[in-house]
């Protein structure tokens, strides 16, 4: 039986980004479950699914400077404050450095680094006064490891966790703790654009992991948890590596 328990985040309020489906989705799903109340935001309008006397979803582009005062403040009118900030969004475009065009460089970098900046800095805003809470930002071992055709992604994701630590010393003295997990293959529709079956290339990519498997998206919403939650008191600014192990082999 898990020490965890069911009640950890009774009378916690999270926003969640990137909430519509795999791993946004299951850290809406865990953090309810275990008593939070949510802010589920996502471009897609089928988040609006997620919706119950637990969860306000709200259709929203992270990368628009709004989308960020917007989540704060529904947050605080449906629930009343804000403790948790997830930042899960992300998007992947697969060119060559030659072939991408400027447009392309420029969305993968507003949604997955400039998307983060925007709600951590209206997070920041609301749970200063408060004197605590956690934001968690999403990352990849691609911010450490280096494959052809992710030039942006894998900016975006180092801009990431760079992200979370230089927030982290600003944000401590204030009681808020700034962490980040670092992903590896989670089995998701990311690469749906890119793939006929995304989740399916994703699960057979994953089998060359030290683990040998890829991710399903509840486990990397077990580790987004913990970090949000007062059994992670002393991490601030880390990147906690949930890749199976590929970052050990880059290292």
């Amino acid at each position: 039986m898990s020490a965890v328990g069911h009640a950890e985040f009774e009378g916690t309020v999270a926003i969640v980004t990137g909430a519509a489906s795999g791993i946004g989705r299951a850290a809406v799903e865990l953090l309810v479950e275990r008593g939070a109340r949510v802010v589920a935001e996502d471009r897609d309008p089928g988040v609006e699914a997620l919706g119950s006397d637990s969860v306000a979803p709200l259709v929203a582009d992270v990368a628009e400077e709004d989308s960020a005062r917007r989540a704060v403040a529904l947050a605080r009118e449906r629930f009343g404050r804000l403790d948790v900030l997830v930042n899960n969004a992300g998007i992947i475009i697969n060119r060559t450095v030659v072939e991408m065009t400027l447009d392309e460089w420029n969305s993968v970098l507003a949604v997955n680094a400039t998307g983060a900046f925007l709600h951590s800095r209206e997070a920041l805003r609301a749970m200063a006064p408060q004197g605590s809470g956690a934001i968690v930002n999403v990352g990849s071992y691609a911010c450490y490891q280096a494959f052809p055709t992710i030039a942006a992604y894998a900016a975006s994701k180092g801009a990431l966790a760079q992200l979370t630590r230089v927030t982290a010393l600003e944000a401590i003295e204030a009681g808020i703790r700034v962490n980040a997990v670092g992903t590896g293959d989670t089995v998701t529709h990311i690469l749906d654009d890119i793939h006929d079956d995304g989740p399916g290339f994703l699960a057979n990519h994953g089998g060359g992991t030290p683990i040998g498997r890829a991710a399903q998206p509840r486990e990397i919403a077990e580790v987004i948890a913990f970090l949000a939650s007062d059994r992670a008191a002393y991490l601030v600014g880390s990147v906690v590596m949930a890749d199976g192990g590929m970052s050990v082999v880059a290292g």
